[in-house]
């Protein structure tokens, strides 16, 4: 155990931009790993991107088909047998949930790779949590994430989000925004208590930067209301009034508001605009239809309501934008009709932070071109509801 202490300790010490150098230098040294490399999730989730300062730079390993990418969509480590001798182990590097990436170790010793992965489990979670936390004074792990350039509207977007995925007792959440690199009007946005959890799903109108912009006002509208402590009818409510006196009524943003109860599964709803969420329960997926009321900012001072919706342990429940519900196919079949509740069956044995990307693969087959008109944006829950010993 001294050796994960003398592991943490350089983490915690170490420089925001010089973390892959400590955990290189101990892991050396504590547990005569070799060739330690870290690995960063791009923002399309296709790649691994190799933390490495230029002219080292390694070339990025696939998520779907390599020993890394194999650590990563598991979340478990996955140990690389390289030949006689060697042993390269691969760990997910994630916080509460939110996956990062992975950190590969290459071992002369073939047992050393067992007799210290739980150890060296811990090290990577420590080093997940410092990497979040370096973000705010370095750009290295934010660049060491993008395959392709930003455009300026996703660049804002991303900043924008709280994760791509998230994990507690009572639920896992995951997320993502189609293109990634040139995302402009949806996003998605949560925040838990001890009690509650609270989710937007937006979609925003325009392109580009004007759509980034609106999405960023009404964001954080809805931010500031809901650190007010007040209910999801007057967030809903106040940030109407944010973007209508912004925009005079010419520009207005839909979003569904949940508010989960953690311990009963009891949820408030406001439903402004159109996205839409599907239901999978006991392997029968349904649309579930709230009563519509008007986008934020599209008439000034619009009252919202809620409504009541309960959710059930075991529970998927698959929150899409209209950039998903609405594309049509070549022969002009709408991807909400009949081929969404298709790809959700498809996907069901998947965890959570797994199933928008695939979904979003079948719909770009389904599109039958690759590049979308709209963006589109995914978001899964799996509801497991408050365990009984709490």
């Amino acid at each position: 155990m001294d050796r994960f202490v003398a592991a943490e300790r350089a983490l915690r010490t170490a420089a925001p931009h010089e973390l892959l150098d400590a955990v290189r230098a101990v892991l050396a040294e504590q547990y005569g790993a070799q060739d330690v490399e870290l690995f960063m999730a791009d923002y399309g989730l296709t790649v691994l991107q190799p933390v490495s300062v230029l002219p080292h730079t390694l070339e990025p390993v696939s998520v779907h088909n390599s020993p890394a990418g194999r650590a990563f969509g598991s979340q478990e480590p996955y140990r690389e047998i390289v030949d006689s001798s060697r042993t390269r182990l691969h760990l997910p590097v994630s916080v509460r949930g939110d996956r990062l990436g992975v950190l590969s170790m290459t071992f002369p010793d073939n047992e050393a790779a067992g007799r210290w992965e739980t150890e060296l489990v811990g090290v990577a979670d420590v080093l997940g949590h410092e990497v979040v936390v370096a973000e705010r004074d370095t750009d290295l792990y934010l660049q060491a994430r993008r395959k392709d350039r930003l455009t300026l509207a996703a660049e804002m977007q991303w900043q924008l989000l709280p994760g791509r995925s998230c994990s507690r007792p009572e639920y896992d959440l995951g997320a993502q925004l189609e293109p990634a690199y040139a995302i402009f009007g949806d996003n998605f946005d949560w925040s838990a208590t001890a009690d509650h959890l609270m989710l937007y799903v937006t979609n925003g109108m325009g392109e580009g930067i004007e759509a980034a912009l609106l999405t960023n006002l009404a964001i954080n509208a809805l931010r500031n209301a809901r650190r007010a402590g007040i209910s999801i009818a007057d967030q809903a409510a106040l940030a109407d009034q944010a973007v209508y006196a912004h925009y005079q009524g010419r520009c207005y943003l839909s979003v569904l508001m949940f508010d989960f109860d953690l311990a009963t599964g009891g949820a408030s709803v406001v439903d402004a605009g159109s996205p839409q969420l599907l239901r999978l329960r006991d392997g029968v997926v349904e649309r579930v239809d709230f009563e519509a009321q008007l986008p934020l900012g599209m008439f000034e001072e619009t009252d919202y309501v809620t409504q009541n919706f309960q959710v059930e342990p075991g529970d998927r429940l698959v929150f899409v934008s209209d950039g998903v519900h609405a594309v049509a196919s070549p022969r002009g079949e709408s991807y909400g009709d009949v081929a969404l509740a298709r790809a959700i069956q498809s996907t069901r044995l998947l965890p959570a932070a797994e199933v928008p990307r695939a979904i979003l693969r079948e719909l770009t087959g389904h599109r039958g071109r690759p590049m979308p008109d709209d963006d589109a944006l995914i978001v899964c829950l799996d509801w497991k509801g408050r365990p009984v010993d709490r």
